[in-house]
């Protein structure tokens, strides 16, 4: 199988959200599993579908739809990520469905290799999160206009918004009361690169999608919103913690520790959180929305008198 991870997309799906881990990768796995079913189960695949999944990454949605579409169905792979997409022909090549597979790189708001009304499902999983703001509402209009009439789209997108921002005295959900003033630089540090009315992945929120959806033309539309907080830590351990990035866009945490701390600071910012992280004594909050809906199909001619 490819390893080739030049572009910041592959560094991170394939390696920077794991940090190499194995227990936070089944972790995350183990998550993401039943993510995959319901928006396969949303978008009602049957044999002989032709399925477009926008964003597919390494494949999890894509490869799930192919065993749904069987035996004579196929799936399109459409990724920003040729890395991505070289992984995933490898894996589609191993396991001998290289046949029913299509692969195209581009951007999710740009899908002028797929035809009008040529496709029968467009999935997606976190997609729409990472696009620029311009961009989210363009990319919902692109999916409406490759899917045939009577197509199904089917999305999932956390919603970050609901957990932002954090109380001061949290920082990733854990307790930092004691160290807030080193809290305060290491968020600084973390939130620098794109500030939170900027961050593509805090710009929107369930409304949003209703409205975009509505908007291209869909019909039948339906949402399906959960919002949790739980009392457990994000990470499984230090390791985890240090080095797992939560997404492409942003600093893991020892990068912003590196620039935001003294080695003092952060020996002392260490200490503290240490103990917290590795016994889980912190807060998740976490907002999902599953969307699904239909464009309306083609008026079928009167029976003749």
């Amino acid at each position: 199988m490819s390893t080739s991870t030049n572009d910041k997309w592959a560094r991170w799906l394939l390696h920077g959200r794991f940090a190499d881990d194995p227990a936070r990768r089944r972790s995350i796995l183990t998550f993401l599993a039943p993510v995959r079913e319901r928006v396969l189960d949303n978008a009602a695949l049957s044999d002989g579908d032709t399925v477009l999944d926008v964003g597919a990454g390494d494949g999890l949605i894509a490869f799930g739809a192919l065993d749904r579409v069987a035996p004579s169905g196929t799936v399109i792979l459409h990724d920003i990520s040729q890395d991505l997409l070289n992984h995933s022909r490898d894996f589609a090549e191993t396991a001998g469905m290289l046949d029913r597979c299509r692969f195209i790189q581009g951007s999710a708001a740009d899908l002028d290799a797929i035809g009008d009304d040529s496709v029968d499902a467009v999935t997606t999983r976190s997609v729409l999160i990472y696009l620029p703001a311009e961009e989210k509402a363009q990319a919902v209009r692109e999916f409406y206009r490759v899917l045939k009439p009577g197509g199904r789209i089917s999305l999932f997108e956390p919603i970050n918004r609901f957990g932002h921002p954090e109380p001061d005295h949290l920082l990733c959900g854990y307790e930092v009361t004691p160290v807030a003033d080193l809290a305060a630089k290491v968020r600084q540090a973390a939130e620098g690169r794109h500030p939170p009315e900027e961050h593509p992945l805090l710009d929107f929120d369930e409304r949003d999608l209703l409205a975009w959806i509505e908007q291209a033309g869909f019909s039948e539309v339906h949402l399906d919103y959960k919002a949790e907080i739980i009392p457990r830590g994000w990470f499984e351990d230090w390791n985890a913690f240090l080095h797992a990035a939560g997404n492409p866009l942003d600093p893991t945490m020892a990068e912003a520790m590196a620039e935001a701390l003294s080695s003092d600071e952060a020996e002392r910012f260490s200490a503290h959180m240490l103990p917290l992280v590795d016994s889980r004594q912190g807060i998740q909050r976490m907002a999902l929305s599953y969307l699904w809906a239909t464009k309306p199909g083609e008026v079928p001619n009167p029976p003749a008198p």
